[in-house]
């Protein structure tokens, strides 16, 4: 899954939007090829937007490829975003997010990308 149908996905269905992300997560992992994350499409959520660039980003250290510049350059949000909107997880995913997730104030825990 290219970046374009991950937008488009999530455009059409917004209630999944987090099936589709772990999607394209899994189809990154596997095929390791930049080209799939080349181009971007702001979408309209400015939070799935800068998670979109935090995931880019860290799949690509991770997976040691050169991350895109429009993921680097990826704004910040305005407010802090805790993904998992669960109150007694917050101080736990401001220590475990990742720095590329937290310079963007989205906060993840450790296992968000971990999949089985």
């Amino acid at each position: 899954m290219t970046l374009s149908h991950l937008y488009e996905t999530i455009r059409k269905q917004p209630q999944f939007w987090s099936v589709a992300l772990m999607d394209f997560v899994d189809d990154f992992r596997r095929q390791k090829d930049a080209k799939d994350v080349q181009t971007f499409e702001k979408p309209p959520d400015p939070n799935i937007g800068a998670l979109m660039a935090s995931i880019v980003e860290y799949l690509c250290k991770e997976l040691s490829i050169p991350a895109p510049a429009w993921a680097l350059d990826y704004p910040s949000l305005p407010n802090p975003w805790f993904v998992a909107g669960v109150e007694n997880l917050k101080a736990i995913a401001l220590v475990e997010s990742p720095v590329v997730f937290r310079k963007r104030k989205i906060f993840v825990l450790s296992n968000f990308l971990t999949r089985v």
